[in-house]
């Protein structure tokens, strides 16, 4: 495949990607703060709601329409083989415990892999009704509402006393063997915070925050915002530095401030 059809074929599902999110966020939507919400716990004990098992078969049933031949392994339902070198990986609510709870700060994460490298990714936030997206060389995007999208930058920011670091869960350094680097994170960065899942990896994206840190995640929780990342400038990233989504951790963090965390990750 020359780059030429490359370029069209990964266009043509990031295409899709937009428009499968936007109907995944209407059915979303009609739960979010809702009283009659339903949660259940799966076998790790983490929620699932009707809204993200709805949401997943909406956006794999855009997905099989347009692409029948792609492979498709999300967070809710059993993994679909396809016959070609692409494969979509879903989080249909990523932040589903701040989704129950009516935090806005929940996203859904469509990633393409193809052949096995991350080519493309779109995180829309529902409620927030903003979207980040990307493909591989075309640049990252932000579009809030009705705007015209504009480029995703991340900060240029370099000394860490002046940035602003996110996670998402502060416990889970502890059960990973990392409290100490947290810590240390938190006594040295100018602020702090919780703005976690999704949402503080498109903050970093977007310029706003330098470093969001993941001690524990999934493959779906990170496919959609390696390409994001990267093509803002910026780098999703395990803790050993490598741009994985199996190694069960990541961190999005500007190209300034890279070095300094891994080594800080590293202690």
């Amino acid at each position: 495949m020359n780059t030429h059809s490359e370029n069209f074929e990964i266009k043509a599902r990031l295409e899709l990607a937009l428009t499968a999110s936007e109907k995944a966020r209407d059915l979303i939507l009609k739960y979010y703060q809702s009283p009659d919400l339903h949660v259940e716990r799966k076998s790790d004990n983490s929620p699932v709601t009707i809204a993200d098992r709805g949401a997943e078969e909406i956006l794999r049933a855009e997905i099989t329409q347009a692409f029948p031949n792609d492979s498709i392994m999300g967070e809710e339902l059993p993994p679909v083989e396809g016959t070609n070198e692409f494969k979509w990986i879903l989080d249909p609510i990523d932040g589903t415990k701040p989704f129950t709870h009516g935090v806005p700060l929940f996203g859904t994460l469509l990633g393409l892999e193809e052949n096995g490298k991350l080519v493309m990714g779109v995180c829309r936030f529902p409620a927030l009704d903003e979207v980040v997206y990307a493909m591989k060389g075309g640049g990252a995007w932000w579009k809030i509402g009705n705007q015209e999208p504009r480029r995703a930058k991340v900060s240029d920011q370099s000394q860490l006393s002046e940035s602003v670091f996110c996670t998402t869960t502060m416990t889970r350094w502890e059960t990973i063997g990392k409290q100490k680097a947290y810590e240390y994170l938190c006594r040295n960065s100018y602020l702090a915070r919780g703005w976690g899942d999704c949402y503080g990896h498109m903050l970093v994206a977007t310029g706003r925050v330098e470093v969001m840190i993941d001690p524990v995640l999934s493959p779906w929780d990170a496919a959609a915002l390696v390409p994001i990342l990267e093509e803002a400038g910026g780098h999703w990233i395990d803790f050993a530095g490598n741009p994985s989504i199996y190694s069960e951790n990541g961190l999005a963090v500007n190209a300034a401030l890279k070095d300094e965390i891994l080594q800080i990750i590293a202690q």
